[in-house]
């Protein structure tokens, strides 16, 4: 019997090296999964992550599924912009309500050396 199984007889949770489970905390969980596998790493950007070759090797591969399911059922791939004109996103306020908070607004385009040696918006 695998000391997995006896833990489950005797009402035990098998010991993991990361703590919460996936049972107790999926979110953390993951995240700790990222972090201790070397798959991933945050970035000076809040809300983005650089992803390391072992990291980018398991997404090519799910990306590699994932498109010869997409293929075989007739869809074809596209990718869309990464900026979209504050415009389009008024004319669907609405819709975009529930993931404002996730928009980063570009308001500059160019930089040009400052006064004191330090990059400011050109114009």
């Amino acid at each position: 019997m695998s000391q997995k199984q006896k833990q489950k007889q005797q009402g035990g949770k098998p010991k993991t090296a990361i703590t919460p489970t996936r049972e107790e905390n999926y979110a953390e969980w993951y995240q700790q999964v990222v972090k201790s596998a070397d798959l991933a790493e945050t970035s000076p950007v809040r809300g983005c992550m650089v992803i390391k070759p072992w990291g980018y090797a398991i997404w090519e591969n799910v990306q590699r599924g994932l498109d010869g399911m997409f293929k075989a059922t007739g869809h074809k791939n596209a990718y869309f912009p990464l900026f979209i004109p504050l415009s389009f996103l008024e004319k669907e306020a609405e819709h975009v309500d529930g993931f404002a908070k996730e928009c980063a607004v570009v308001t500059h385009h160019r930089l040009e050396a400052g006064p004191d040696g330090g990059l400011v918006p050109a114009g």
